[in-house]
């Protein structure tokens, strides 16, 4: 495996650095202008944090304000290079805080950005044109080990591919769920009689699939690389403008500088950066351990995430269950409705929990259509009525993609003894075809 160790040019690197801190900045600062922070974090009594942490729950007051600002600055020093070690793991660790801390507002580029920011750690992203180098906290560099480009390539090649996998059912292949997204967004658009025709969501439905199973080929064969940068601009900024999902399209697009040749990007960004003229096997033994002991074992356990969904019964469509952190991207539109009843198993007393009282109309939503939600507030009624003896019983149905409700939760099974399993079915959850 020596080619993973041959030194290449550095500017790949270097330039990613620049847009990924410029990026996560925006990210950041954008969130506070936006209201994002405001309705995700301060308006809520409560989070629903990912199971096993919810003791991560915001700070008071406008504590999650200047939580978002110091990673804003974070950022701003992670594109400088300005204490990069030290900047990029504070920021790695605050906002694997924030992620954990919500799901409510789930979205896959939030999973990306988290695993990026923690590969960042390792990587030498600070030995060129960074003030580290400037002021002399860290010696210059301008060649780097092949495995770095190696890591980002495959990365994202994992996210494309597994992207298109999901896409691979059948209201994606007649075109229903992309006529449903398209109208969500097309209210307000110059483009809402296109968005509706029959041939238009088709072509989107198919374009998708394509796109997320052939972007990573035809972007490592030089002959086709450039058109296949064009194409991804054009994806990207489609779905910028109709489906505003933040940072995302521009943060993919980034990631397009690993596959190019490393003086390709040097010419381009970094004109007054020495070209290497000498390549060479670098035999690094601490360089070798990254690679052998954190990033293929990383790597092997970012391929079979996805898959895990395989070994749980039932559809993870319709069951939630494997769905996060599988790169299941804009799949289906979900809906449902709910009501919790708790019963005083000493006097057989069965009531409706007001759960409007607790919960903005966002988690509300997710309340109705996902089974983990559902767990997490039954513990939290449970803490709630801790000094009587209650059974918990759901009435909750859901529909996928505009079709028939079916029954999620088995209303006759007690929520008060319900267990939650990652990796295999919980009893619980009624199966349906979606």
């Amino acid at each position: 495996m020596n080619f993973l160790f041959k030194a290449i040019d550095n500017s790949p690197l270097i330039v990613f650095r620049i847009f990924f801190g410029f990026l996560i900045a925006c990210e950041s600062f954008g969130a506070i202008l936006t209201g994002w922070v405001k309705r995700v974090f301060i308006d809520p009594e409560f989070t629903f944090s990912f199971i096993g942490f919810e003791w991560l729950q915001p700070l008071p007051g406008f504590g999650m304000y200047y939580y978002f600002i110091i990673m804003g600055i974070l950022g701003l020093c992670i594109m400088l290079g300005y204490y990069y070690r030290i900047s990029i793991i504070l920021y790695s660790f605050l906002w694997a805080g924030a992620y954990l801390m919500q799901k409510s507002h789930y979205n896959n580029h939030y999973y990306l950005l988290l695993l990026i920011s923690f590969l960042m750690i390792v990587l030498p992203a600070n030995k060129y044109a960074s003030l580290d180098v400037k002021q002399n906290r860290t010696t210059e560099q301008i060649t780097m080990p092949f495995w770095i480009s190696f890591l980002f390539i495959v990365q994202v090649g994992i996210v494309y591919f597994f992207a298109a996998i999901a896409k691979i059912y059948p209201d994606w292949l007649d075109g229903t769920f992309t006529k449903i997204l398209l109208a969500e967004h097309s209210s307000n658009s110059v483009f809402s009689e296109l968005f509706s025709k029959k041939w238009f969501y088709l072509f989107i439905a198919y374009a998708g699939i394509a796109f997320d199973l052939l972007i990573v080929p035809l972007l490592l064969i030089k002959r086709t690389r450039t058109l296949a940068l064009i194409a991804s601009l054009l994806f990207h900024i489609f779905n910028a403008i109709t489906l505003q999902i933040g940072i995302f399209p521009f943060f993919a697009l980034s990631f397009a500088l690993f596959f190019y040749e490393s003086e390709t990007i040097r010419r381009i960004f970094l004109k007054n950066k020495p070209s290497v003229k000498f390549e060479k096997t670098q035999f690094n033994f601490n360089e070798k351990k990254i690679v052998y002991f954190l990033i293929i074992p990383y790597l092997i356990i970012q391929a079979l995430l996805p898959l895990r969904h395989h070994i749980i019964e039932g559809d993870v469509l319709w069951t939630e269950e494997g769905h996060r952190l599988s790169w299941r991207m804009m799949l289906r539109e979900r809906n449902g409705y709910i009501n919790i009843l708790i019963k005083d198993l000493s006097s057989g007393q069965l009531s409706n929990y007001d759960y409007h009282k607790n919960l903005t109309v966002k988690q509300i939503n997710n309340l109705a259509t996902k089974p983990d939600f559902i767990w997490q507030y039954c513990q939290r009624i449970k803490k709630e009525f801790e000094n009587k003896n209650i059974a918990i019983y759901i009435e909750c149905k859901n529909n996928i993609n505009k079709k028939e409700y079916k029954t999620l939760i088995d209303p006759n099974f007690d929520m008060a003894k319900a267990e939650w399993s990652h990796f295999k079915h919980n009893e619980w959850i009624v199966l349906q075809k979606p």
